[in-house]
């Protein structure tokens, strides 16, 4: 099974600060996963055209199961019927997502930040999946850890096979120490000299990272560099491929 994590930034260039969602949709699409974490996802926002790209992202790359997670407002969208404008994370699923639940990761003071957790039923069982976005201080995200791995939530499927997948901010390549660690979530983005995807034109940062715990054994993980997606966003993707022990 393939999962791939990408922040988007609103399917704008890293580069050339060009709206170009196609880009995005072309490098999810030559990667082929079968389930996508994505961060950064906009819903009528003016700078995205006021596209609602949860649902263009979905159709357009014929996934049939989709969660959104609106995080951020961003103003109002345009036209009857469309609600607040902002962004958010999204998962979507070639199989059935059974379970899905949003989770505060907000920390005093600090930007609101979210996490999904979704239970995918594969067809070799259950997997529990964690799309999230942390944020940009250290102390922050080993809070924002330690926060989601107490709620009952996230205990409540224990035992069962997870990934935690998404754009960590993890510049100083410590979350995989503490609260990770305890839990017996091992890092699959190691060492990070592997996995540099951002700024996605030329990357010098391991900020996309990826967890795993409980029969998930990672085949193979790897950063997706190409003209293509050094132009898409302003991350590069992170596909990883696993099966269930």
């Amino acid at each position: 099974m393939r999962v791939m994590t990408y922040n988007i930034h609103k399917g704008i260039g890293g580069r050339d600060r060009l709206y170009r969602l196609e880009r995005v949709i072309d490098a999810i699409r030559t990667q082929r996963p079968d389930i996508v974490c994505l961060q950064e996802v906009d819903r009528h926002v003016k700078r995205s055209r006021f596209d609602d790209q949860p649902t263009l992202l979905a159709e357009t790359l014929e996934f049939e199961h989709i969660a959104y997670q609106f995080n951020h407002r961003v103003g109002e969208g345009r036209g009857p019927g469309t609600g607040p404008a902002g962004y958010g994370n999204l998962v979507l699923s070639r199989e059935p997502i059974t379970q899905r639940h949003n989770l505060s990761l907000r920390i005093r003071g600090r930007k609101n930040r979210r996490a999904q957790l979704v239970v995918i039923e594969t067809q070799s069982g259950p997997v529990r999946l964690i799309n999230w976005h942390l944020g940009l201080s250290e102390k922050e995200r080993h809070s924002q850890v330690a926060k989601l791995l107490e709620t009952d939530r996230f205990r409540r499927y224990a035992g069962m096979p997870t990934l935690l997948a998404g754009d960590c901010n993890d510049w100083r390549n410590t979350l995989h120490r503490g609260a990770l660690a305890r839990n017996e979530l091992a890092q699959i983005t190691a060492p990070p000299s592997r996995f540099r995807s951002f700024p996605a034109y030329m990357p010098v940062g391991s900020l996309d990272k990826a967890f795993c715990c409980n029969r998930v054994v990672v085949e193979r993980a790897h950063i997706v560099k190409s003209r293509l997606t050094s132009r898409a966003s302003d991350h590069l993707p992170l596909v990883i491929d696993f099966k269930l022990s």
